[in-house]
């Protein structure tokens, strides 16, 4: 188990939470200036600087009942108000998207490109608001100075801690089954097709060498799959191209979420100031 995960798993945990709390104030229509200022307060406790000196120091994973306690409290750090059965449904497709996301990796260094993603949709969510900016690009500098140096090895390590994390958790999410990359069974469908991780070739070459490391004998085979070469590398810089496109907002588009805000909730989102 990796002593370096925790907070990739916040992170990102916390990116799905907001697009779906975006999504659901923008189809309940509630006036923009208000439901900016819901997602801030969210946005502002989850950056909280001593907060995150705690979240990245190294440690163990929380148990599934308190990280999970900790998002009810992160949900809740604004005027907006989710009954049981609402944080029960956020929680779900929380958890799922992350999940999918992690598996569909095609290096485990990519979940750092994933964090990344869901980072700089966040300070989309919050381009009025410098002093909360200033608080995501810190937490992405602790990111990069943390996690810029591990080895392939510890970026496998830490793909398999969240792996374990989420291994006993199959919820159907509507989303997933309506695209057909869930079965009814909660078990997510991997492609086997598109492109390989960077710095890879695409399979179909054996290739056999003598003792002297020359190549000697080269055979081919059929993968079976539809595979084509990376184009190129995302970028792990503050801004960048990170090619990679898990872990952006796949509710932007105006997709139906099953997770519905109680009454109280609208009425409170309602009456921000």
């Amino acid at each position: 188990m990796s002593v370096r995960t925790l907070p990739l798993l916040f992170l990102n945990l916390g990116g799905e939470m907001l697009y779906v709390l975006d999504q659901r104030l923008r189809a309940q229509n509630i006036p923009g200036d208000k439901a900016r200022k819901v997602l801030n307060d969210i946005i502002s406790t989850m950056f909280n600087r001593k907060f995150t000196e705690e979240l990245f120091k190294p440690q163990e994973l929380y148990s599934k009942k308190a990280l999970r306690t900790v998002y009810d409290r992160l949900a809740h750090a604004s005027i907006m108000r989710l009954n049981q059965a609402s944080m029960d449904k956020l929680y779900d497709l929380m958890t799922m998207a992350f999940k999918y996301q992690v598996l569909l990796c095609p290096r485990p260094k990519d979940v750092l490109l994933v964090t990344f993603n869901h980072l700089d949709s966040i300070k989309g969510f919050i381009q009025d608001s410098p002093t909360i900016i200033h608080q995501v690009d810190e937490t992405f500098r602790q990111l990069t100075e943390i996690y810029g140096s591990l080895s392939a090895g510890e970026f496998q390590l830490i793909r398999q801690t969240l792996l374990i994390f989420f291994q006993d958790l199959h919820i159907r999410v509507s989303t997933f089954l309506k695209d057909k990359v869930q079965n009814s069974n909660g078990r997510f469908v991997l492609p086997v097709s598109g492109p390989v991780p960077w710095g890879i070739e695409v399979p179909g070459v054996i290739r056999v060498f003598n003792d002297k490391g020359d190549e000697v004998k080269r055979m081919e085979f059929r993968h079976g799959g539809d595979y084509v070469a990376a184009h190129k590398e995302g970028s792990f810089e503050l801004y960048g191209d990170r090619v990679l496109k898990l872990g952006t907002n796949m509710y932007s588009a105006s997709r139906p979420v099953e997770t519905h805000m109680s009454a109280t909730s609208k009425n409170s989102a309602s009456r921000a100031q």
